[in-house]
């Protein structure tokens, strides 16, 4: 017995020739894709294009920046010896760190860095000398250390006398 079919547009199927899930105009008859996937494939295509055009923009124009950036930046900076002080330890241990700071000048020039440096290490002491070995643990407790030592060179050569503190060297024992 032979069943006839029946005649729908281009593009619509019967609905027993559907699979679960299947929508219509997803496909034709000839297997080719649809509609959304060529949309999908013209904008990825576009996508790539302005990415490529604006990293060869960035590449080209953009080169230099950084050398722009670097001019600003001071090509000299302070060297605070390297402390070592004792650290605080509730079990009555010993234990020792050992600190190595650089500061980058802000307003204020080398020379009158140098020149209060004792001033700048006296305020140092006192803090470094109250720190216990859990204030140090992680990374968030550099950037506080950085913090701490920038508020406390500030306060010696006034605000904005400098506007870094570089960790050198930071050692635990």
């Amino acid at each position: 017995m032979a069943t006839k079919a029946k005649e729908l547009p281009d593009g619509l199927a019967d609905a027993e020739d559907k699979a679960p899930g299947d929508k219509p105009g997803e496909q034709d008859a000839g297997g080719q894709p649809n509609r959304k996937r060529k949309l999908v494939v013209v904008g990825a295509a576009a996508l790539l294009a302005l990415g490529g055009g604006g990293g060869a923009y960035m590449w080209l124009v953009g080169g230099e920046a950084p050398a722009a950036a670097a001019a600003e930046t001071p090509d000299n900076f302070v060297d605070i010896p390297p402390m070592t002080v004792n650290l605080r330890t509730a079990d009555g241990d010993t234990r020792f760190l050992k600190v190595h700071l650089m500061l980058v000048p802000g307003k204020a020039e080398n020379a009158e860095i140098e020149k209060r440096l004792p001033l700048i290490i006296d305020s140092y002491q006192p803090f470094l000398r109250e720190l216990r070995p859990e204030d140090l643990s992680g990374s968030a407790a550099t950037f506080r250390l950085k913090e701490e030592m920038l508020v406390r060179a500030n306060a010696v050569l006034g605000a904005g006398s400098v506007r870094d503190v570089l960790i050198q060297d930071l050692i635990q024992q």
